[in-house]
């Protein structure tokens, strides 16, 4: 199993991104899906999750300009951002709960790089 997320890039103040997160290999289920983000020096941090039913969380920075969705049967989540800020600046990760014969685990993305040009 592998998540591989694309997305992220360079972006003025203001502006937009869309990430995506695709799970593939041996998955018979996959619950929460979520992403986290870690700033230079920072420790990594919650941005977002949603439950398989699309229950959702964000972090307080995240809420009102961040909108984390998801589509099951492509086994992708995705995160609209919007109104970036220079404080936006982090890689951002994808993760997963993840059932892969018979058991779970938490899976992780490499991370992609989204810088708010100041």
């Amino acid at each position: 199993v592998q998540l591989q997320a694309c997305g992220g890039g360079l972006v003025d103040i203001g502006g937009s991104l869309r990430l995506f997160c695709a799970a593939s290999g041996s998955i018979a289920r996959i619950n929460d899906m979520g992403w986290y983000r870690q700033a230079p020096g920072k420790q990594r941090e919650l941005v977002a999750t949603i439950t398989r039913a699309g229950t959702t969380i964000y972090t307080d920075s995240a809420k009102g300009r961040f909108t984390i969705s998801r589509d099951n049967a492509k086994n992708t989540v995705y995160l609209q951002m919007t109104s970036l800020k220079p404080e936006d600046t982090a890689v951002y990760y994808c993760t997963a709960q993840i059932q892969t014969y018979g058991s779970w685990s938490a899976y992780w993305g490499p991370g992609t790089q989204v810088t708010v040009s100041s």
